[in-house]
């Protein structure tokens, strides 16, 4: 099968698995189920690694960068001066959490240091994956980010339904 072929069918894996993590319910579905249809054809092996045309990785890029600014609204700066220390709390105590986490693994379970600090670093898959490409270590570092953000997924929204109760609608 020709590079665009498997292309495709990385794609269409990509598009079948976003689909159906739609009908589920889960937070961030389209995401998480193109990553898992992906990444099931990609770690069954039948498949080359898919081979992006020139480009069109940076200007996925751009797009996941757009997405995730759109959603920095005036609403979200104006929610931010009253939440500037608790923003600075949750990202200090991430980083640093991280960074022993990283170093932990690192130094008992003999993983390369580049790939645990990046992998437990705290981030979005896609941000911490490019972080990790440019490093040349990015298909290890989407793997740890992988699991974590599936188990995220799946495990935080019910835990904070025990904890807090159903959501509300706002409004």
């Amino acid at each position: 099968m020709s590079a665009p072929l498997h292309l495709l069918a990385y794609l269409l894996a990509g598009l079948g698995g976003g689909f159906l993590a739609l009908r589920s319910g889960i937070p961030a579905a389209p995401l998480a189920g193109a990553l898992l249809g992906a990444g099931l054809l990609s770690l069954s092996g039948r498949l080359e690694p898919a081979a992006w045309p020139n480009g069109t990785r940076t200007a996925l890029e751009i797009g996941i960068g757009t997405v995730i600014g759109t959603s920095l609204t005036s609403n979200a700066l104006s929610e931010l001066r009253q939440l500037w220390k608790p923003a600075l709390v949750i990202t200090i105590s991430l980083v640093g959490v991280g960074l022993v986490v990283g170093l932990l693994c690192s130094r008992l379970l003999g993983m390369d240091p580049l790939v645990a600090l990046l992998g437990a670093a705290p981030g979005g898959i896609s941000g911490m994956s490019l972080v990790g490409a440019e490093f040349g270590v990015g298909a290890s570092v989407a793997a740890l980010h992988a699991v974590r953000l599936i188990t995220v997924l799946l495990v935080l929204p019910i835990t904070v339904r025990l904890l807090v109760g159903p959501a509300t609608p706002p409004g």
